[in-house]
């Protein structure tokens, strides 16, 4: 398996969108409970390019098999430093090595453009991203208990951290 991360383009919406909808209807890894559509992601994307945010793919075997981005953590000027990231795996080949992929070029990215700290913002019960994040150097950071609701259950949001310049 061939893995290359790169800058998502307009032609990649489609896959971007049919990954994230995956995520939406069957994990708790976004908590929205609407499938998107492409007009909504293509509008997402143009706002994060605007703002000199990334929006990367990984491609496995010339084909899209996850995305990640990260954006504001908090729209005011004094978290400017500070940046929240997201990063969806197609289902069939999470545990491959995608999700490390895009978590190591989204750290270059955000170190390169003086970023200070990055936030992950995960399901409490995701173990396998807190452990990707963990393997980064990412530390917990607290956890807000069922502040989310989705297959009929109360979810908690387990914030993680890492500090990227000193």
């Amino acid at each position: 398996m061939t893995h290359a991360v790169r800058a998502a383009t307009d032609a990649d919406l489609p896959a971007i969108l049919a990954i994230l909808n995956e995520a939406i209807l069957n994990t708790t890894a976004v908590w929205s409970l609407t499938p998107a559509t492409l007009e909504q992601r293509r509008a997402w994307m143009a706002e994060r390019k605007a703002k000199g945010m990334p929006v990367l793919v990984s491609e496995l075997d010339g084909a899209v098999a996850g995305f990640a981005s990260y954006g504001e953590f908090r729209p005011w000027e004094g978290y400017k430093h500070t940046v929240e990231h997201s990063i969806y795996v197609d289902a069939s080949v999470r545990g491959k090595g995608v999700g490390r992929a895009l978590l190591a070029a989204l750290l270059d990215d955000a170190m390169r453009n003086g970023k200070h700290m990055m936030v992950a913002g995960i399901e409490a019960e995701n173990t396998a991203s807190i452990r990707l994040h963990a393997g980064f150097g990412f530390v917990e950071a607290g956890c807000l208990r069922q502040v989310g609701r989705k297959f009929d259950r109360w979810l908690d949001l387990l914030f993680l951290q890492k500090q990227l310049a000193a």
